[in-house]
């Protein structure tokens, strides 16, 4: 099939293959990777979240008994706290099937055409990084999602005619890292919103021996606390360090992960008791050293460090900031007088908001 698409107001001619779609879809069970294989299958295996899984499994029910598909969903927060999976057992619940893609992939009308109609009536289409979709993908969904009809131009010339193509009704998931970067008729089409908050020890802890007990692992309490409490909150880094736990237990121990051992392999990875790496400690000793406690620009830590500035912004502040170890304030980032204490910094004249520590 042949459409005309406007690409900057030059308009072009492009195929669409509808039975193979230039995006290739995948879903969950198809894919074999570590994390796939751990992932959770209903909301009884998916470890916290708890009053999001509440609010989703009435949601669920309600859609079944109306028998319609579900609003599209819109989830955010830090990365590694569980977008994919949570959409992956949503689709489990349902009892539909689940294709997943990502937005930097959507980059001609083609991709998102294509995806869209080789969707079945009820399933659910997840698309990951949603706030890096380009203006042309977004506007072929807007119509998409709200009225389930595709608008295209087909011929060329005086014989140009637009055809309205009716798509079966399905469920858009969206997963982001950046809410405020969607632009607001994409973020007003999702009928439900939702923050994905970062997990706690015990139940990082309850990931830890579940993910253990998948991979055949031999893990007491101590030890499940001692991986969890240096994950960052954060399930996708429990789970790869208890990869590397276990490769030290196994080489070092009994095989067996104990307390002990776990703290031992941890610290040989340079993590600390707050789950902090040498990048984030890096990053808070140069603004006390270099820069007094800050105010001190994100920019210039990142030139200091060597480091990209989206790294510094994705990766390590969330964390800090959630921390209490960072702060981020309108003439730059600062450090907290807890970040003192936690890097055992004492009589360092630091002016924090006024007050010496």
């Amino acid at each position: 099939m042949s459409i005309i698409t406007d690409e900057e107001n030059n308009f072009k001619k492009v195929d669409i293959n509808i039975k193979n779609p230039v995006v290739k879809s995948e879903t969950l069970e198809g894919d074999k990777t570590f994390e796939n294989t751990i992932r959770p299958k209903s909301f009884d295996a998916y470890i916290g979240q708890s009053a999001l899984k509440e609010t989703l499994k009435i949601t669920i029910a309600a859609a079944k008994k109306r028998e319609q598909p579900l609003d599209h969903l819109l989830f955010y927060g830090p990365p590694g706290l569980g977008k994919t999976t949570l959409a992956g057992v949503i689709a489990e619940q349902m009892g539909v099937e689940i294709k997943i893609t990502s937005a930097p992939a959507l980059e001609r009308p083609r991709d998102i055409i294509g995806i869209l109609m080789s969707l079945k009536g009820g399933e659910i289409l997840f698309i990951d990084e949603i706030h890096r979709l380009n203006k042309i993908a977004e506007e072929i969904l807007y119509p998409a999602m709200e009225d389930f009809y595709l608008d295209m131009t087909t011929g060329k010339g005086q014989s140009v005619k637009t055809l309205r193509l009716p798509l079966p009704k399905f469920t858009l998931i969206g997963a982001t890292t950046k809410a405020g970067a969607l632009s607001g008729p994409l973020r007003d089409r999702f009928g439900i919103i939702h923050r994905l908050e970062f997990y706690t020890e015990n139940e990082l802890a309850q990931v830890v021996k579940r993910t253990a007990g998948i991979l055949n692992f031999d893990i007491d309490e101590g030890g499940a606390h001692a991986i969890a409490r240096r994950s960052r909150g954060t399930p996708r880094i429990a789970n790869r360090l208890i990869k590397r736990v276990a490769d030290f237990a196994l080489v070092k121990a009994d095989g067996k992960i104990t307390k002990e051992i776990a703290n031992d392999a941890l610290d040989t990875l340079k993590i600390d008791n707050c789950g902090l790496d040498t990048t984030d400690r890096n990053l808070l000793m140069l603004i006390i050293e270099k820069y007094n406690g800050g105010p001190v620009g994100i920019e210039t830590l990142a030139a200091a460090l060597g480091e990209d500035v989206r790294t510094l912004e994705d990766v390590c502040e969330p964390y800090l900031l959630q921390a209490g170890l960072l702060q981020r304030t309108p003439r730059g980032r600062m450090v907290t007088p807890y970040a003192l204490e936690h890097l055992g910094i004492k009589g360092h004249n630091i002016s924090i908001q006024g007050n010496l520590f």
